[in-house]
């Protein structure tokens, strides 16, 4: 085996895997020393040791000092509970692995029982013999290296938004390359209406990272109401800094969202603040969203004005509520095609904002069924 070559190799794994250099050694001395086992049918207590500055390979053989007259604790078997069952018995003494203190002080004068004594026993030819048998060996350890760092980088994002390459499709997924690994988009998961071209570089959503055997499996998503929360921190400085913050959302993808916003700061507007001037922020995320309408909608604790807010953009209302989870609303006719929106869904999305079953009636409904109601 050419040593320059071998440190190399593992210097080029060090630097494209992100791997850490003692991990590679560890594995390797562990999967040369079965391959010397092996091929050598040494029947002795080895070692193999990777010099970390050379590359150098060397195997030692070594011997354990004992007493061949002392007894040892075994197990024989275990209790119902599991644990262990042991019995002193005496040292089975095996010349291959041990030996005598007399032995041992005739190589060594202060050894002690206990001490092992090496001795290098590398083969010429066993650069070759051992690479050869390691290998497959080596590449299983190598991923599930790759693995621990992937799992350690990703294992933490579930939530997060991530940008990524359209690598591959099928008739069911997109595979986005998100560098080290590559994360599952589902088609289901795509906003409605949008065409993702490949090669293109997308932001996405982590809904889930599972470690198994095989892999990380990282699952994505678009439509997601997640993504739209993070879309907002990306794009409102005041959001990602903490100072508005995010009641709740509501989305119907591809269709509109609605978003509660508020600040506990009295100098701030938060829903000025996260529209942007001229709408410069807002535009952006509705851009990012295949054009979806987005509602940011003022936050109230007092839940009449809270339901009042979620369903705009109609104005000419008013709320009762009738308990914790109820309420009614009166709009006025005009409003009231704007209150329930396109196939109910601006009171759909308002009843799930603001927790509140919404039973809502136009001016005119409202005055059949005898209630009268003054509109402002």
């Amino acid at each position: 085996m050419d040593i320059q070559a071998f440190k190399e190799a593992i210097d080029n794994l060090v630097a494209e895997k992100g791997i850490s250099a003692e991990t590679i050694y560890e594995t390797m001395e562990l999967a040369l020393t079965s391959a010397y086992k092996k091929n050598y049918q040494a029947l002795a207590n080895v070692r193999v040791d990777i010099n970390r500055d050379t590359g150098e390979i060397k195997v030692f053989s070594y011997k354990t000092v004992v007493d061949p007259n002392e007894e040892v604790e075994v197990v024989v078997g275990y209790s119902e509970d599991g644990g262990e069952l042991k019995e002193k018995k005496p040292l089975n003494f095996d010349e291959r692995i041990h030996l005598t203190l007399e032995e041992a002080i005739k190589i060594k004068p202060d050894i002690k029982i206990g001490e092992t004594i090496e001795e290098e026993v590398t083969p010429k030819d066993f650069g070759r013999v051992a690479a050869a048998t390691a290998k497959q060996v080596v590449i299983q350890k190598i991923r599930e290296a790759e693995r621990d760092v992937i799992n350690t980088e990703y294992g933490e994002k579930e939530g997060e938004l991530v940008v990524g390459r359209v690598a591959m499709e099928d008739t069911r997924n997109y595979y986005i390359d998100l560098g080290k690994v590559q994360g599952i988009l589902p088609k289901t998961e795509v906003i409605p209406g949008e065409e993702i071209p490949m090669n293109k570089t997308i932001k996405t959503y982590i809904t889930k990272v599972e470690m198994g055997t095989k892999g990380t499996l990282i699952l994505l998503s678009r439509n997601h109401y997640g993504f739209v929360k993070r879309l907002f921190e990306l794009e409102v400085p005041e959001v990602n800094d903490g100072i508005i913050l995010i009641h709740n959302i509501a989305r119907e993808p591809g269709v509109r969202t609605k978003i509660a916003v508020y600040s506990e700061m009295a100098t701030v507007e938060a829903v000025g603040s996260c529209i942007g001037e001229k709408g410069s922020r807002i535009l952006k995320i509705i851009e990012e969203l295949n054009g979806e309408k987005i509602d940011v909608v003022r936050y109230e604790k007092d839940a009449a004005e809270f339901i009042k807010n979620a369903l705009s953009p109609a104005r000419n209302l008013q709320v009762f509520i009738t308990d914790e989870s109820q309420a009614m609303v009166v709009v006025g006719d005009d409003d009231f095609s704007l209150a329930i929106g396109k196939k109910g869904a601006n009171v759909r999305l308002a009843s799930r904002l603001t927790k509140h079953r919404i039973d809502i009636k136009s001016q005119s409904q409202a005055q059949e069924e005898g209630i009268n109601i003054i509109m402002e």
